[in-house]
């Protein structure tokens, strides 16, 4: 009951921020950006667009991968018309494509630019099931398996851009609280729901994309660690957003409930605000690994702390995005069994 009422008030964490803080706000005090580039999925709409904002704001040389290349592009020149000095670079990239994935990263090694901060925002809620063109349920391969592969193939130019400047390199996945809605085993519901469409459920499979988001944080974090990189990796949990609802009056009861539900909501500026701060705050140098809400560093659910969960999602992940990615929900397959154990190559 008290951390709801923080919440609804906005009180202050130990950050000096708290759920009403902008992303204008909490980067205020963040050092001058202009010789970061930074990767933004997701940016050409809603908490990504935001967050591309304020960091073009802050002086940062902006990528936005997009789908949909026209939006992005409206998205930058709204951005530049606002900060006319704004360096900004749309590509095309599709996360649920493992080649679009592979393609875009080639493309812009191409151009030469560092790498200072990866945000990976992008997500889909698929309200009917479909599957990927590489065979896997469309929420993982767009919100997970997309992400895992770009930031895998990023990792060296991350790492070399962090040598080369001292500037430390921060990964920031964007996840969500309703990570903490699924329980069971990972990998096997991801192949139920992948190989039969009647197991499907759209918010635990969302759900479960999420979970992917934070156990890849958390393994990432332990890697990285070992390889004595000068590079963090944490995560985030954004808010629920407040969006222009439709909907029928019918009544005081109803138009209480609806008041007292939005109480509950963020603006977009607000949701942008804890992935900007755990991108630009110095004070979250070295920290990694760590789950973030409201711009306060909070407690991922139980199954998003499980090293060896993550461990073992991570090494599916790795076979997923290597070689056959039903391979890995196949009990007879002698790839499956490498689920259960950590791959020591990143």
């Amino acid at each position: 009951m008290l951390e709801t009422v923080k919440y609804l008030i906005g009180a202050t964490g130990p950050s000096g921020y708290g759920s009403k803080s902008t992303a204008e706000k909490v980067t205020e005090s963040c050092p001058d950006l202009r010789s970061i580039t930074a990767i933004i999925t997701g940016g050409s709409s809603g908490i990504g667009a935001e967050t591309a904002r304020v960091l073009a704001m802050r002086g940062a040389r902006l990528v936005l991968p997009a789908r949909n290349i026209k939006a992005a592009e409206d998205t930058k020149a709204r951005i530049v018309a606002e900060f006319p000095e704004s360096e900004i670079l749309v590509m095309p990239l599709d996360l649920s494509s493992l080649s679009s994935v592979r393609n875009f990263v080639s493309e812009f090694e191409s151009i030469g630019l560092p790498v200072n901060l990866l945000i990976n925002n992008a997500g889909k809620f698929a309200h009917e099931h479909a599957i990927s063109e590489d065979g896997i349920e469309i929420s993982f391969a767009t919100n997970h398996l997309g992400h895992f592969l770009l930031t895998k193939l990023l990792l060296n130019r991350m790492i070399e851009t962090a040598r080369n400047t001292g500037v430390q390199g921060r990964i920031v996945n964007v996840s969500s609280g309703i990570h903490g809605w699924f329980s069971g085993d990972t990998i096997r519901y991801l192949g139920l729901i992948t190989r039969n469409k009647s197991h499907y459920d759209p918010t635990r499979a969302y759900a479960l994309s999420k979970l992917a988001n934070v156990l890849h944080a958390k393994e990432l974090a332990r890697r990285l660690k070992e390889m004595d990189a000068n590079v963090t990796v944490n995560c985030v949990h954004p808010g629920v957003v407040r969006t222009r609802l439709t909907r029928e009056r019918e009544g005081l009861a109803t138009d209480l409930a609806f008041f007292f539900a939005s109480k509950l909501l963020k603006t977009i500026p607000q949701a942008a605000a804890t992935t900007c701060y755990v991108a630009t705050h110095p004070r979250l140098l070295n920290v990694s690994g760590k789950f973030f809400s409201d711009c306060n560093e909070t407690s991922s659910a139980k199954l998003g702390s499980n090293l060896a969960e993550a461990a073992r999602l991570w090494s599916a992940s790795e076979i997923m995005v290597s070689g056959d990615p039903k391979a890995v929900f196949d009990p007879l397959n002698p790839l499956s069994l490498k689920t259960n154990k950590v791959d020591e190559k990143y």
